[in-house]
């Protein structure tokens, strides 16, 4: 099983070579973009900029130390559980990396409704600003849950490398959906997940809550239930801002409060539920904190 991994993960180096090409071209968007709104006064700090690039190179470090071979070998190690092998072909890869984007949405839609996974998630939901560093900002721990969604490809046949290769597509192309300088892309709105569908994901105007999960097409929201257009004015963030630029706040904050959570007060049942129902959730009442008037967002946005 292990034997020929890296041989398996070499053949997919054309893939990763064009993700790493896209990479640099994302750098210089995201170099230029800062670069104009700080010229322009848009962006009045760099503290959250410069709180994503921190971010973003401690989540490197883990990735290559030991995060992200926890995800690779958990990946090869499911292949025991296969009931097919589908072979590499044109057509596996496009079927790979459609089947890549289904997981990624319901991945991403658990993330929203769970709030164990909520805890990790909501690092990447938590700047109050919107442009292409965001993308950066994404939890220390990740990888260390989201193998998990993608056993059951590889239990389906596919080759755990296409596996790992058809995700890191799916995470690449988000990358330059995150900013608030491209307007509505006309047709592509209902194909695809653009700037317009993806600010909608970040907002925090109860409108927006729990909408557009999908990677790169948009279509699964549509079929799922949960697409909202942009239709008014998005108030990026969590509706609980964590009003702080540290790394290590933003990435633990929520960690700390499910802890406080489930060791305070009230029936055992109740406390142990709360890792698993929806952020806010109360056994008291139903999905809101008491005191909160239905229709009311929240206490912990659901809003990657």
């Amino acid at each position: 099983m292990f034997d020929n991994l890296e041989i398996r993960l070499s053949a997919m180096d054309p893939v990763f070579a064009v993700i790493e090409i896209t990479g640099l071209v994302f750098l210089l968007l995201l170099v230029s973009e800062t670069a104009w709104d700080v010229f322009s006064g848009y962006r009045k700090s760099l503290r959250e900029t410069g709180a994503n690039i921190f971010i973003s190179i401690v989540n490197t470090i883990l990735e290559r130390l030991a995060f992200g071979a926890v995800f690779v070998v958990a990946i090869f190690a499911a292949e025991t559980l296969a009931v097919a092998s589908i072979p590499l072909s044109w057509w596996s890869w496009l079927l790979a990396v459609l089947a890549a984007d289904l997981t990624y949405y319901w991945m991403h839609r658990c993330e929203h409704r769970v709030r164990l996974l909520w805890t990790y998630h909501s690092v990447h939901h938590s700047s109050p600003e919107f442009n292409f560093s965001t993308a950066l900002r994404l939890a220390w721990i990740e990888a260390l849950f989201t193998w998990i969604f993608f056993v059951p490809m590889v239990v389906a046949g596919f080759d755990p490398a296409q596996v790992i290769a058809t995700l890191a597509i799916v995470i690449a192309y988000q990358s330059w959906i995150h900013t608030e300088k491209v307007g509505k892309l006309g047709f592509l709105e209902t194909v695809l997940n653009t700037p317009s569908n993806h600010r909608v994901h970040h907002g925090r105007n109860p409108v927006y809550l729990d909408k557009n999960y999908g990677g790169i097409l948009i279509i699964w929201d549509k079929m799922f239930g949960t697409y909202e257009a942009e239709t008014e004015k998005v108030q990026f963030g969590i509706t609980e801002p964590v009003r702080s630029s540290n790394p290590f706040i933003i990435n633990f904050r929520e960690t700390a409060l499910l802890a406080k959570d489930v060791l305070g007060p009230g029936p055992l049942n109740s406390r142990f539920a709360r890792i698993f129902m929806p952020p806010g959730w109360r056994k008291e009442t139903g999905t809101k904190k008491p005191g909160k008037p239905q229709g009311q967002p929240p206490t912990h946005s659901r809003s990657k």
